[in-house]
């Protein structure tokens, strides 16, 4: 049985199910992340990723840098520290 996986935004620490993508945590706890396809081929969603390990069950289309994942098709391997922002915060900035 996979364990939850602690993740560490801009604003927040939450763990994340084992069911979920790091997308569906993200959204579940209030964060803004641009999206659109779900499934890497776009590269809407992507986020620096400050610490930790990722893996992807196919590889994404998207291009990618050294330190950006794709929070909508990734599974994190170890806790995750990513530059990503609670919606409010967003809103009160624009």
């Amino acid at each position: 049985m996979k364990k939850a996986i602690q993740i560490s935004t801009e604003d927040l620490v939450f763990q994340l199910d084992p069911s979920e993508t790091l997308l569906e945590g993200l959204e579940r706890t209030g964060h803004q992340v641009e999206y659109q396809c779900r499934s890497g081929y776009c590269g809407s969603c992507r986020v620096t990723l400050h610490s930790g390990r990722v893996e992807y069950q196919e590889q994404p289309l998207a291009y990618l840098q050294e330190n950006e994942i794709l929070p909508c098709c990734c599974r994190p391997l170890e806790p995750l520290e990513v530059s990503v922002g609670l919606i409010t915060k967003a809103k009160k900035s624009a």
